[in-house]
């Protein structure tokens, strides 16, 4: 697949060797970007099922290549991201560059955008991600609507994309959990404590931030002795009861797409699965588990990589995974997909 979309298999840079390195050096090293130029748009979208917060809007960024746009990319941030966030940044002017207008979405309690809805997103948040797909397929009009979801961002896409065929005409996806307590699990290894801190102290002080509020028995759990130590905990106190949930495991389960993507797969748009098997946050165990049950027929293709992280992918030639992501959806536009589909494809 990769010599069909004009790629070589990826090599890591130095110095950023290994997992860890590959994970941290957008936070280790600044990213040279330009000014941020996107116009903003807001999209509404409803009440929380569970009434956990009103209706509101969510806070998108469109980014316009020169010249006519191919296609139109929504591209979601992942856990404790946003549209400003230096990697999703990087990715959508790699997009807008090859000629796509690129649609950088701040999910549900992100900023920029915390001041317009109440309520943090989930894995699956479809209530809020469909109305924004339907906007942008019209300013897509007539041409192809695609995704791009780095880490938790591609699941909640895929998540998506398994309410109904065309939703979206095709999808990236790169380090996406698809199964979450795999995920949570693996988080709360010792080795991955100052990760998990890291990703709880944004967590928590987004939830807390919010102008709507938080309801008592949130700010308990929140605060103080209560604060959560855990993702887990997190999920159990904020994320599944939110969401409508009965409890964190049931969450954990309905919001994997591993098991829905078996059922679903040739429902599903063209698709391409980006995993590092050094990632240290998501185990490859499950994307590789999807290879296995993949028929050659369904238009879901995985591609594995020995090194790379979780999201980084540096290269020699700079952000690989950004490569990976322009030249995929770029074959879609062209017609040009791997009609196989479902091969697992190592890159050593």
């Amino acid at each position: 697949m990769l010599m069909q979309l004009g790629l070589s298999t990826f090599r890591q840079r130095f110095p950023w060797i290994g997992g860890d390195l590959q994970t941290l050096r957008d936070t280790l090293r600044r990213v040279d970007l330009p000014a941020d130029e996107g116009r903003p748009l807001r999209i509404p979208v409803p009440a929380l099922p569970s009434g956990a917060a009103s209706a509101g809007e969510l806070l998108a960024f469109i980014d316009q290549p020169e010249g006519t746009a191919v296609g139109v990319v929504l591209l979601l941030h992942g856990l404790g991201g946003s549209s400003s966030r230096e990697g999703l940044r990087r990715m959508g002017l790699a997009l807008q560059q090859a000629g796509f207008l690129v649609l950088r979405l701040n999910l549900r309690g992100a900023d920029p955008g915390r001041h317009l809805a109440g309520g943090t997103y989930a894995a699956r948040c479809n209530t809020d991600l469909l109305p924004v797909i339907a906007r942008a397929r019209e300013l897509a009009a007539g041409r192809p609507l695609l995704g791009a979801g780095i880490s938790l961002g591609g699941t909640m896409l895929l998540n998506a994309c398994l309410t109904g065929p065309g939703v979206l005409d095709g999808l990236f996806c790169a380090s996406s959990p698809l199964d979450l307590a795999a995920c949570s699990a693996s988080i709360e290894r010792p080795r991955n404590r100052v990760y998990q801190r890291w990703l709880l102290q944004r967590l928590v002080r987004q939830t807390l931030a919010d102008p709507f509020g938080v309801s008592g028995l949130e700010e308990t759990s929140l605060t103080g002795s209560s604060t959560p130590r855990t993702i887990l905990d997190f999920d159990s106190a904020v994320t599944a009861p939110r969401w409508g949930f009965a409890d964190v495991w049931g969450y954990y389960r309905e919001a994997s797409p591993l098991h829905h993507l078996v059922k679903s797969q040739h429902r599903m748009p063209k698709t391409l699965l980006l995993q590092a098997e050094d990632d240290p946050w998501v185990p490859a165990a499950a994307a590789r588990d999807l290879a296995d049950q993949i028929d050659p027929s369904a238009p879901i293709s995985s591609i594995f990589t020995r090194t790379g992280g979780h999201n980084g992918f540096h290269g020699r030639g700079g952000c690989w995974g950004d490569q990976l992501a322009v030249a995929w959806l770029k074959s879609i536009v062209n017609g040009r997909g791997d009609e196989r589909s479902g091969g697992r494809k190592g890159t050593d």
